[in-house]
């Protein structure tokens, strides 16, 4: 065995979102052999990376087929992940890729599926921070159990001090539930709050993250604009529910993305609430909210679907008890949104590789 024959068995082996062959995408490293033991790491392009189980097993099957089929082959990853941002990195410099998740209207779960998503991306390996951006209803203090918290200002060499974001279940989070007493409501003008995002942008040192994940407050208003013309936004998460009365709102989410001063590309959309399967009866799905109007709307408006998440009652208790559901041992509801996470990354991932919206569409 050759380094040469190794790569040229992996130059039969496809990154399945690219369409490219590894060695075509420079993802291979490190190939080192000795006697019938040869091992190698690719490089993915997100730690939260669907499709590295599939690629290791199709690298190993190339070697012991084209090469040796004796050989002992050990597949190792690491990461490097992608970003488009072609700003000068002002603001926030080290974070690569930002998600903002929104919502036509407030009650469809978009926060739940903010920290899920995190969170999920986050367990995945990658670094990642949530910002609660909605000023006027924050919920992740409690989603977190970390009422009561106040972050800390550290020094980190600048010219003032910044505040750290408090870290709970491996993600750095901020939100104005942190800084404000819960008890009194956040009576502020349009200015005032979008003025209170900027300082979440600027004052929060968020170090090195892969995904910032963004809470933003439901419909659409002065935050939105705010957020969207001060962060080079990588894409936005639309989240609905499946009966008329969402989707009419969705509509406008996704409307307020074809702004010609909003240039943000839209990722996908989620339906959560999908249906309900009782605990007893998990074999059983009842259509509450209707049947696939998330669906219908992303097809309607050629957009990727990114996955259906349940309506279930261990979602609501995990957010009311402050531990989110990929944090418990509901396996069903988990591997929803592990799917949705992996539809998120793999749509950035094809969206920093230049690859059409219409490949993305076909393949998520």
């Amino acid at each position: 065995m050759t380094k040469e024959k190794i790569l040229e068995a992996l130059s039969n082996v496809q990154e399945p979102d690219l369409g490219k062959d590894l060695v075509t995408l420079n993802m291979i490293k490190d190939i080192e052999i000795n006697g019938n033991d040869v091992s190698f790491t690719i490089v993915l392009t997100t730690p939260a990376c669907p499709m590295k189980d599939m690629m290791g097993t199709a690298s190993t099957n190339a070697i012991k087929l084209l090469v040796n089929k004796e050989a002992n082959v050990k597949v190792n990853f690491t990461a490097n992940t992608t970003t488009k941002r072609t700003d000068a990195k002002t603001i926030l410099p080290k974070v690569k890729n930002i998600i903002a998740v929104v919502s036509g209207k407030g009650g469809v779960g978009k926060s739940t599926v903010a920290a899920n998503l995190a969170l999920a991306l986050s367990q995945g390996g990658a670094k990642v921070g949530l910002m609660d951006a909605d000023i006027y209803g924050p919920s992740v203090p409690i989603m977190f159990g970390v009422r009561g918290e106040r972050p800390m200002m550290i020094d980190v060499g600048g010219e003032k001090p910044m505040i750290a974001p408090l870290e709970r279940y491996g993600l750095k989070l901020i939100s104005i539930g942190l800084l404000v007493d819960e008890k009194n409501a956040v009576v502020w003008r349009g200015p005032m709050a979008s003025s209170a995002i900027k300082q979440f942008i600027t004052d929060v040192f968020w170090d090195e993250l892969d995904y910032l994940v963004i809470d933003m407050p439901p419909g659409t208003g002065d935050i939105h604009l705010t957020l969207m013309q001060t962060v080079p936004v990588t894409g936005a998460v639309i989240v609905t529910t499946p009966q008329d009365v969402a989707l009419a709102d969705a509509k406008k989410g996704i409307a307020m993305f074809g702004q010609a001063q909003l240039n943000v590309p839209i990722i996908g959309l989620v339906e959560n609430m999908s249906y309900f399967t009782p605990a007893e009866l998990p074999d059983n799905k009842y259509y509450i909210f209707g049947k696939d109007g998330g669906k219908r709307l992303a097809d309607e408006y050629d957009l990727p679907f990114l996955g259906q998440i349940p309506l279930v009652q261990t979602i609501r208790e995990g957010g009311d008890q402050g531990v989110p559901i990929m944090m418990s041992d509901d396996v069903i509801t988990k591997k929803a949104f592990e799917g949705f996470a992996a539809h998120v990354v793999r749509s950035i991932a094809m969206r920093n590789a230049n690859i059409s919206g219409e490949r993305i569409a076909e393949t998520v």
